[in-house]
């Protein structure tokens, strides 16, 4: 991609906050979630034909289909990977301010954008992803952020108007990592997603590199340069944020969930650290109540955490799920974790109790998700 002058880019970002602008009221919001219904939307990442199933919760806790939505783009799958194909974390984002859904197409190299009608979607556009084999996607307020895991890897921006993305070719940031389709899935990069203030950027390398990676946000687009964490051996790779600000860190290599307090330079700074003595613990997801669940793949379970002011972290217990757990999603009252399981290509579902406990209470087959990430809950 050729570069874009510093007045170039100026010139894009301020075309794209004129048409934000420009925007009526109605039209800015249109498809905007208007609830109460919850739903949970689940990504099959079908080489295919990538496919959105939708869900409501039931009664009793469990989950009843309610439709399949064709994103207009395919699946894809890294190198070795079994149970989690796209070997991240974020694939699928629900942006609850838009009324949007955001899904990757890995093996078509581009993003569906979808508006939220309750538990209903609508296909409002496909678009490139900026670079090779998108994986994750962060979003805060209209600006997006595309993590694409080949081709080196590199993060895309978009700023988002009406609904629709809008490529800033000048907010593209190459990762240098060397990538390509030959790379092994614990190679690629993991997650990309922003601080809760949305002043930094985070990405994790998982073996690449094992490093955290932070880009400073400005309105035209990410700093040149990321400061860059060294976690040798530790395989970082999914990510969220406690309820005290805090970096919680799935790192693979060593098993255990991390905490980091991240200054405003991008450095990291360790605050605490659990071993969940299970296998390829590589997902992490936190309830509003402030419990972290973190995703074992290689000892199908679900740890349960919490973590204190100071950053320290205590594991409270462990649950099975079904073989090959992935990503999982919290439905926005508290009261239910979703947990992907890649064998079979399920859902289960769990209540939770108090402290944090998880008790099943249903788990249904996703047509044609074995191997398949991406979980959302509205």
């Amino acid at each position: 991609m050729k570069p874009i002058s510093k007045l170039a880019a100026v010139a894009v970002a301020g075309a794209a906050a004129a048409a934000l602008s420009a925007l009526p009221a109605s039209a800015a919001t249109a498809g905007a979630w208007p609830g109460p219904a919850p739903a949970v939307f689940v990504q099959t990442d079908n080489a295919a034909g990538n496919t959105i199933v939708a869900y409501t919760p039931t009664a009793s806790g469990g989950l009843q289909q309610l439709g399949s939505y064709p994103t207009g783009g395919d699946g894809g799958a890294t190198m070795g990977s079994v149970v989690d194909h796209l070997s991240s974390q974020g694939s699928l984002a629900f942006d609850r301010q838009a009324g949007l859904l955001y899904a990757v197409n890995a093996g078509s190299n581009t993003i569906t954008v979808f508006r939220v009608l309750g538990d209903t979607l609508i296909r409002s556009q496909v678009i490139g992803s900026g670079g090779q084999f998108p994986v994750s996607i962060a979003v805060h307020g209209s600006q997006v952020f595309v993590l694409n895991a080949w081709g080196g890897a590199s993060v895309a921006g978009f700023v988002q108007a009406g609904g629709h993305l809008i490529p800033m070719p000048s907010w593209t940031r190459n990762l240098g990592l060397g990538t390509s389709s030959a790379t092994v899935f614990t190679g690629t990069p993991g997650q990309i997603g922003f601080t809760p203030g949305g002043s930094q950027l985070v990405v994790t390398t998982k073996n690449a590199t094992n490093s955290v990676d932070v880009f400073r946000d400005f309105p035209f687009g990410p700093s040149a340069v990321p400061a860059v964490t060294s976690l040798p051996g530790t395989i970082p790779f999914g990510f969220t944020f406690d309820r005290y600000g805090h970096l919680a860190l799935a790192e693979t290599g060593t098993g255990a969930v991390a905490t980091f307090a991240i200054a405003s330079d991008g450095a990291l700074t360790q605050l605490g650290s659990a071993v969940t003595g299970q296998a390829a613990t590589c997902w992490i997801t936190v309830a509003p109540q402030g419990t972290l669940y973190a995703s074992n793949a290689g000892s199908a379970t679900e740890s349960t955490l919490s973590t204190e002011p100071d950053g320290a972290i205590t594991q409270l217990g462990t649950t099975p799920t079904d073989p090959g757990t992935t990503d999982a999603a919290v439905s926005s009252d508290g009261q239910y974790l979703y947990v992907q399981a890649g064998g079979p290509g399920d859902v289960d579902a769990y209540r939770i109790g108090p402290g944090g406990s998880l008790t099943q209470t249903g788990s249904v087959t996703v047509p044609g998700a074995v191997g398949g990430e991406g979980i959302a809950a509205s």
